[in-house]
């Protein structure tokens, strides 16, 4: 059998894992729950311990493993492998990589799991192996990643691309960073819930209210079925929500030059309506020369996107590769 990666993608409730080949298809994947009693001290264990349950299961040998790579939350320094904080796993100056390095005996590369999505799109997904791109997730937050020139940028410290708190609103909502007004309160599908709960309150007559009032929540999804179903206030949400979107990516256009603007996660699968609009909005903020050489896409690897990346995180670390 040929060699194998196995690539990881940490989450806050799911640890997803995969076998794959050098070639980016995936062998076998599967998922284990994250562990977050005593501050995620468990995680890495069992992790070990399911890779190696399923390498036998496979009846693949040690030895057929090229190396582990790693995407985790929070800010990490991917020199180190130091993971500096990943609040939503209890992790504070937690060496990640000694720590699995030390279990398994392999090489082990680690980065933030924004980046290794980036990285997975990029090689087998929307990003086609463009060597500039930028990476949005919209989920519960918003995170980002960015291949300029062929490698991702991580800056001085691990944290580069952390798009979601580019400042968008300096008078905006608090942000979980402590600051006030970044992208993330504003686009991510918490943001969008949030910007629904003020109509709400003001205006108790609204359909957004209505269906507040059934559900005793509002979603970024109900904003977008009403927003379908014409109603004019929850389009006017989608409508600022994109054009703060294109705002914040044209200024990033402006710094790297992208030939591709990647838009993923959970509120991506309004599919067109979002992107439409988004890309009316970046067209209209960015520098012409810019815009006429990028393309926006949704990205097309979903969950898979993070595993693939951290395969491709080893093939690059190993091997100097660039795309």
């Amino acid at each position: 059998m040929e060699k194998v990666i196995i690539g990881v993608d940490i989450g806050g409730t799911s640890i997803k894992i995969g076998i794959i080949d050098e070639s980016g298809d995936i062998l076998k994947k599967w998922q284990i729950p994250t562990d977050l009693q005593d501050a995620g001290s468990n995680i890495v264990h069992d992790i070990w311990l399911s890779i190696l349950k399923n390498i036998r299961s496979q009846r693949i040998e040690k030895h057929m493993i090229i190396g582990i790579g790693v995407g985790a939350p929070g800010f990490i320094d991917g020199r180190t492998g130091v993971v500096d904080e990943a609040v939503n796993l209890g992790w504070k100056n937690y060496a990640l990589k000694d720590r699995l390095n030390e279990l398994s005996g392999l090489p082990v590369f680690v980065d933030n799991d924004a980046n290794t999505a980036v990285l997975g799109e990029n090689w087998k997904g929307a990003g086609e192996q463009a060597k500039n791109v930028i990476a949005i997730t919209l989920g519960t937050g918003v995170g980002g990643g960015i291949i300029a020139n062929g490698t991702v940028l991580n800056g001085e410290n691990g944290t580069a691309g952390e798009i979601g708190h580019i400042t968008v609103d300096p008078n905006g909502k608090q942000c979980n960073c402590g600051r006030k007004g970044c992208l993330e309160t504003i686009a991510s599908a918490t943001g969008i819930a949030h910007q629904a709960m003020a109509i709400i309150e003001k205006d108790p007559e609204s359909l957004l209210a209505k269906r507040y009032k059934q559900k005793k929540t509002i979603t970024a999804k109900d904003v977008f079925d009403l927003a379908f179903s014409g109603d004019e206030v929850s389009m006017r949400i989608i409508d600022y929500t994109c054009d703060v979107l294109g705002f914040a990516i044209a200024n990033l256009a402006a710094v790297v030059n992208p030939s591709k603007i990647l838009i993923g996660g959970g509120v991506s699968k309004a599919g067109d309506a979002l992107l439409d609009g988004i890309r009316s909005s970046f067209d209209k903020y960015a520098l012409g020369r810019l815009s006429d050489v990028c393309e926006l896409k949704i990205a097309q690897l979903g969950n898979d996107a993070g595993i693939i990346g951290a395969a491709f995180l080893v093939k690059q670390q190993l091997h100097h590769m660039t795309f």
